[in-house]
């Protein structure tokens, strides 16, 4: 015969067997699936179409009410033919053109934000960040073991460096360019997959409107106000999509609402 003890566990074990099995299923819905569970910093840029080459910029941060906008959204230029799926944090995606070497599309998805750079000394921000040096360069070139990463000719040599079109001091190689006066790494294929698409930047524009090759240019007070605001301890996080697919994925995905959109 089972004794009082055995009888009464069961009793009170069997609502709380009842209560974990009611509430399982809701785990796996928990936030911390998304892919931007981390984060508590956003740069969200979405554009009208897959083929569009500018679009929306809006900054998001984090608190205990949810996502918040940082500040007032603008006008950015994405690449010459629109965006196309990259590599980074997101699922695969299937329903869109996929990023290549080349192909002058923006990476879309979401992505690390990686290290700052510029011409000067130092910037003012608390991102890490990489000086420029004349002896620069991004190597965009697939065959190279060095492909996708930004190294100095004067430590790897010059050969290493040989059919790279990223020079890092473009006002140097370029008659005064200024777009990689300031800007941060986007990093798109952080695992340097040959052909995946290299040296994908924010950086700045020379023009309004005028396109890239596949990084997100805006203007420099634009540029110089994001990296005072980005904090590497609040894990930053930088998000590309059409309208219509960051609809589609805002919820799975944990994205905030946008309030304004480019049209």
């Amino acid at each position: 015969m089972p004794s009082l003890f055995h009888a009464t566990a069961r009793q009170l074990l069997s609502p709380l067997v009842c209560l974990l099995a009611f509430t399982a299923p809701f785990a796996s819905a928990s936030p911390l699936a998304t892919p931007v569970h981390d984060a508590r910093q956003l740069v969200v840029v979405t554009a009208p179409s897959w083929d569009a080459p500018s679009g929306r910029l809006q900054a998001f941060e984090r608190g205990d009410g949810g996502w918040k906008p940082h500040a007032a959204s603008f006008d950015v230029s994405l690449g010459r033919t629109g965006i196309a799926w990259g590599i980074g944090l997101h699922p695969q995606q299937d329903n869109g053109p996929q990023k290549r070497e080349g192909d002058g599309r923006s990476p879309a998805g979401i992505f690390n934000i990686g290290p700052a750079f510029g011409y000067a000394d130092h910037a003012g921000t608390a991102l890490p960040y990489q000086p420029m040096l004349a002896t620069s360069y991004c190597m965009d070139v697939p065959a190279s073991p060095l492909y996708n990463r930004i190294v100095d000719a004067a430590k790897v040599g010059q050969d290493a460096v040989k059919g790279s079109t990223e020079a890092m001091r473009l006002d140097l190689h370029n008659k005064g360019d200024i777009r990689y006066r300031e800007g941060f790494v986007i990093e798109h294929n952080p695992a340097n997959v040959p052909g995946q698409g290299s040296c994908i930047f924010a950086h700045l524009r020379r023009a309004a409107g005028e396109a890239t090759a596949g990084c997100t240019a805006m203007e420099p007070r634009q540029m110089s106000d994001l990296l005072a605001w980005l904090s590497p301890a609040a894990k930053p996080l930088f998000v590309l999509l059409p309208e219509d697919d960051y609809e589609r994925l805002r919820r799975s995905w944990g994205l905030p609402v946008l309030t304004e959109v480019a049209r």
